[in-house]
């Protein structure tokens, strides 16, 4: 398992550089000068030796290989640079604040895709074409049809419009209160979720349709067992592979996918400073943020590999 683990590690390696290289080149060829936006704000005027010195002291002035090692020094040493547009303050202060958050409204979202998913998955697959299936497979495929953004706009106007709710405005911080941290953050959640747990729905019910015709799944049964235990011990245990695939990748997507439904419920999050540094050509933040999304990507499939090699020994051993 170690030797496992450490290969898989290795590989994270030429991955989060390949990013790093990927996201700085293309931040340099969108179009914008971040000095020149920043002296012509509100139609200052100014002159080009101004332009310059701005330039120099933004370091943009300088070739781009000698930038781009200038960062990828200061991220070893755990310095994501300094914000061009606030005041020169820390990129790590200014992502740090907002990470946890959708941090938090991502892992909301997946437990709550799972919890719902995988036993609508597993019921609809032991009664095929019943009308729990039939209702299963509805809810999947409305769910997969319908954009994220969409499913947002409809939680707010159904429950505001008939059921004359919606949660507390503005954000609480989840250690100082709360009960209405939980409150404001489970909209968002339920509507990022939604199109999780159905795309989760559908691969759990495929697995136990697969595996409940399996022989191992009869001899458990004609052993006496109880019908609850060859399920769970037998059959999920054997289908958890591809709904971890699945959990995981979703996972991913949603760490990195939050930007609209944060902007929806006005939660100040790392997507809403994302779509603000992008206007503002507020470089270092904007690098900073992707690379984080990034490697928290890599990370997140890092640990469903290592947790592929302890649910199924085989695969480590090849």
């Amino acid at each position: 398992m170690r030797q496992y683990a450490l290969k898989r590690i290795a590989l994270m390696i030429p991955t989060i550089i390949l990013v790093s290289l990927i996201v700085f080149t293309v931040m340099r060829l969108i179009p914008g000068d971040p000095a020149l936006v920043i002296l012509s704000e509100g139609d200052a005027a100014f002159t080009q030796e101004e332009l310059e010195t701005l330039r120099r002291q933004l370091g943009t002035d300088r070739p781009i290989p000698v930038q781009y090692l200038t960062w990828v020094g200061g991220l070893v040493r755990g310095d994501l640079g300094t914000s061009i547009w606030r005041s020169g303050q820390p990129v790590s202060k200014l992502v740090g604040d907002r990470i946890f958050r959708t941090l938090e409204l991502a892992i909301l979202a997946i437990l709550v895709a799972v919890v719902f998913a995988v036993p609508l998955g597993i019921v609809s697959a032991i009664k095929p074409d019943s009308v729990i299936d039939y209702l299963s497979r509805i809810i999947a495929l409305v769910g997969i049809s319908i954009p994220t953004f969409f499913a947002g706009i409809l939680v707010v106007l159904v429950l505001s419009r008939g059921f004359e709710w919606l949660p507390p405005l503005g954000y609480a911080d989840l250690w100082e209160d709360p009960w209405t941290n939980v409150r404001q953050m489970f909209l968002p959640a339920l509507a990022l979720g939604f199109y999780d747990m159905a795309f989760i729905a559908r691969v759990t019910r495929s697995s136990m349709l697969e595996i409940i015709r399996e022989d191992y799944m009869r001899t458990a049964r004609a052993k006496g067992l109880a019908e609850r235990i060859v399920l769970v011990r037998h059959g999920l245990k054997n289908a958890v592979l591809p709904i971890l695939t699945i959990s995981g990748w979703q996972f991913g997507r949603l760490f990195g996918g939050t930007v609209i439904i944060e902007s929806i419920f006005r939660v100040p999050g790392i997507g809403t400073l994302l779509i603000e540094t992008v206007f503002q050509r507020d470089y270092p933040t904007i690098q900073a943020i992707i690379i984080v999304i990034a490697v928290s990507i890599v990370i997140i499939n890092l640990l469903v590999d290592l947790l592929y090699g302890l649910l199924d020994p085989r695969i480590r051993y090849a």
